[in-house]
C-alpha cells in the first residue's frame, strides 16, 4: 500500500467539511456501535509497506491509538487538526516517503474490539479514511492496564515492510495511551482475536523483543487526567521500555512528538524540527523527548548513535 501522495489542499478541504461535525459523524462506525470488518485482525496475514515509483524509499510508521475512556479524544484531534502537521513535519524534515498505519487499541480482557488495524498509506484521502474508520469503543476494564502489547504482536508477526526488508532500516511503532499494559496474552485470547489455530501464551517482553527486530518501539504516555504521574503506570513503562518511554503532558502535541522522534532518529537536529512549531508546542515536545536516554538509537538496525536527543 501507500502509492498515493500527501496533499495539503485535500486535507484542508476535509478539515473544512468537518468543522461542525460531531465525533460520531466523523468516526462513522461509532453510530454502528462496532468496529469495521476491514479493520479486524482475525485471520489477517500481513499489512504491507512497499516501495513504489511515487515512494521509492518508504518508511513504515505504525501509530496505535488507545480508544478507551478519555483517550478517544486523540484520534479526533488528529482528524480535525493534526494529521497535516504530522505528515508535513515528517516530509519537510527528511522523511520524504512516510507510510503510516493507524491502529486502535482497547482491552483484550473486556472489550469486543481490542485491536483494529488500518493499512500503511501515504495519501491524504487514504490516511483519513483509515483514521476515521476507527471505532472509538470507549471501553477498558478499569484495571489500569490496556492491551498495547497487541500492537507489538501485530507489528512483529503481521507486517511486511520494505524499509527493513530491502534496506535494513527499521520502521517505527508508537503506542499512545495513559495506562500500563497487560503483561501476558493467553493462548485462548490469541486464538479468538487473531484466529491462530495453535498458539502459546506470550509475554509483553517477548513481544517487545520480536517487534524490536524490525521497528523502533516507543510508547507515548499521555500524562493527564486520572493517571498523571501514576507510579504504577510510569513504573511499568520505565521498566520495560526505559529510554523509549515518552511522557507527554499535553495530548494536543501528539503529532509533533511522533514526527520529531522519527526525524531525530534519522539524524535531523531536534532544534531544527522544534523551530517549526509555536513556542508552547516546541516546549511541550522538548520536555517529552528530553526524558529519553541520550543514547537513543539510529535508523539502521544494529547500530547506535550518541547524543541524538540533545536539545
Amino acid at each position: 500500500m501507500g502509492y498515493s501522495n500527501w496533499s495539503d489542499d485535500a486535507y484542508s478541504h476535509l478539515k473544512s467539511k468537518r468543522a461542525n461535525a460531531s465525533r460520531d459523524d466523523i468516526f462513522v462506525n461509532n453510530k454502528k456501535g462496532a468496529a469495521s470488518p476491514r479493520m479486524s485482525p482475525l485471520n489477517l496475514k500481513f499489512r504491507e509497506s512497499r516501495d513504489s515509483e511515487a515512494h521509492p524509499e518508504s518508511l513504515a510508521i505504525g501509530v496505535f491509538l488507545d480508544v478507551t475512556g478519555s483517550m478517544g479524544r486523540i484520534p479526533e484531534v488528529l482528524v480535525r487538526e493534526k494529521l497535516g502537521k504530522l505528515m508535513n513535519t515528517l516530509i519537510t524534515h527528511g522523511i520524504a516517503h512516510p507510510q503510516l498505519l493507524f491502529g486502535a487499541i482497547g482491552d483484550h480482557i473486556s472489550d469486543r474490539h481490542p485491536l483494529q488495524i488500518g493499512q500503511f498509506e501515504s495519501g491524504t484521502d487514504e490516511l483519513d479514511q483509515w483514521l476515521t474508520e476507527i471505532y472509538i469503543e470507549g471501553g477498558g476494564g478499569g484495571q489500569v492496564m490496556e492491551s498495547y502489547t497487541l500492537a507489538w504482536l501485530f507489528a512483529a508477526r503481521h507486517t511486511s515492510i520494505d524499509c527493513f526488508e530491502k534496506r535494513r532500516q527499521k520502521g517505527f511503532v508508537f503506542t499512545i495511551g495513559d495506562e500500563a499494559a497487560w503483561d501476558t496474552i493467553s493462548t485462548d485470547h490469541l486464538k479468538s482475536l487473531m484466529g491462530y489455530a495453535q498458539a502459546d501464551s506470550v509475554t509483553d517482553k517477548e513481544l517487545l523483543a520480536e517487534a524490536e527486530r524490525t521497528y523502533h518501539v516507543f510508547h507515548i504516555h499521555v500524562n493527564e487526567a486520572s493517571y498523571k504521574n501514576d507510579p504504577r503506570v510510569l513504573g511499568y513503562w520505565k521498566n520495560i521500555l526505559g529510554e523509549r518511554l515518552i511522557i507527554l503532558n499535553d495530548h494536543a502535541a501528539i503529532a509533533e512528538t511522533i514526527a520529531t522522534t522519527v526525524a531525530v532518529i534519522h539524524g535531523i537536529d531536534a532544534k531544527q524540527v522544534l523551530a517549526a512549531f509555536d513556542n508552547k508546542t516546541a516546549n511541550t515536545v522538548s520536555e517529552a523527548l528530553v526524558n529519553i536516554n541520550k543514547g537513543g538509537a539510529s535508523s539502521k538496525a544494529g547500530t547506535n548513535k550518541k547524543g541524538i536527543f540533545k536539545f
